[in-house]
């Protein structure tokens, strides 16, 4: 993506320029109406524009002095235009907003294989939180703007857009990006999140929030790897708090848990090997919970002799130094 540009004073360039703009007109406008030569009609155009008092290079003519009542009550609005933009930047707060703005997208340019999370309400607030705690970099895109000093974890990227807009994705870098949650509460937005994402990026993976049942198979349409149905979630959740207490709170704190003692990743293999060979729990302290293969299928609790291929993702559970020792292995 192009650099972008410096917009803070974009308004104060304007007036900057008018101002260019009426100096050459001036310069011109004597040497045209006076005969002036340029440095003459320059010093007269600056002593008119500045109202210093100085006298004439020469008695003007009645021409050559309608033309400076015209210069000076020019000067007069371009130079209160300038003090009125100053004013509206600097005692407004105006400035502090945009070059906030300015500076976030250009944070955002530098990111690469991050999330963009459209989308800051419950759904997109729990979201963020598991995020954080992956050490994983997000950009959030809110229409509104929300209060995140007093969230548990701090939210570095925040876009206050619309994020149904085409612009504002490539904004968020979609294009570096490697994956998308889109939390919107309309099912109508989510859908043209997810056919405008997955236009911009063919191999971005795609999350999209549903409310209702018949929008399942258009987000699949649209390009979605995975919908997620809240109300579905929440009431299987209190079902499973009543059938299997113990057994869902554990699985709930393997998956929310994430720090430098304890998390649950998945590590992808660069090289065919046999569990049995790889021996994590000896090795590296870890365990291998699971093995994804290239075309999507799962082995939970796989057994030694499982042979690992190039390209298979291992869900491993362990420490930050016993993951990076099975990320070494596997490398």
């Amino acid at each position: 993506m192009a650099p972008l540009p410096f917009k803070p004073f974009a308004k104060v360039y304007i007036s900057i320029a008018a101002f260019i703009i009426i100096l050459l007109l001036g310069t011109i406008g004597y040497m045209m109406i006076e005969g002036y030569d340029t440095l003459d009609a320059l010093y007269m155009t600056v002593i008119t524009l500045a109202t210093v008092g100085f006298s004439e290079v020469k008695p003007l003519s009645h021409s050559g002095r309608i033309f400076t009542i015209i210069l000076i009550l020019a000067n007069i609005g371009t130079f209160t235009y300038f003090i009125t933009q100053i004013s509206s930047y600097f005692l407004d707060g105006e400035f502090s907003k945009v070059y906030k703005t300015y500076k976030m997208k250009t944070f955002i340019n530098d990111l690469n294989g991050h999330v963009i999370l459209c989308g800051f309400g419950r759904n997109g607030r729990e979201a963020a939180k598991i995020l954080h705690s992956s050490n994983l970099d997000f950009v959030v895109i809110e229409k509104v703007e929300s209060r995140t000093d007093n969230l548990p974890y701090p939210v570095k990227h925040y876009m206050v857009d619309d994020a149904t807009q085409d612009e504002v994705l490539i904004e968020a870098g979609i294009a570096r990006a490697k994956a998308l949650i889109t939390t919107l509460p309309d099912d109508a937005d989510n859908l043209f999140v997810v056919l405008t994402a997955r236009e911009l990026n063919p191999n971005l993976k795609i999350i999209s929030r549903a409310s209702h049942d018949s929008s399942i198979r258009k987000l699949k349409m649209a390009g979605a790897n995975n919908i997620i149905m809240p109300d579905k979630i929440g009431g299987v959740h209190m079902a499973s708090m009543v059938a299997a207490p113990d057994i869902k709170e554990f699985m709930d704190l393997m998956t929310s848990q994430h720090n430098a003692h304890f998390a649950v990743t998945e590590i992808e293999s660069n090289k065919n090997i046999t569990l049995e060979e790889l021996d994590c729990w000896n090795k590296t302290g870890a365990t291998v919970l699971g093995i994804k293969s290239a075309d999507g299928e799962y082995a939970i609790n796989p057994v030694p002799k499982t042979a690992v291929q190039k390209g298979h993702k291992l869900i491993v559970m362990g420490s930050k130094d016993q993951l990076d020792k099975v990320k070494g292995a596997l490398s």
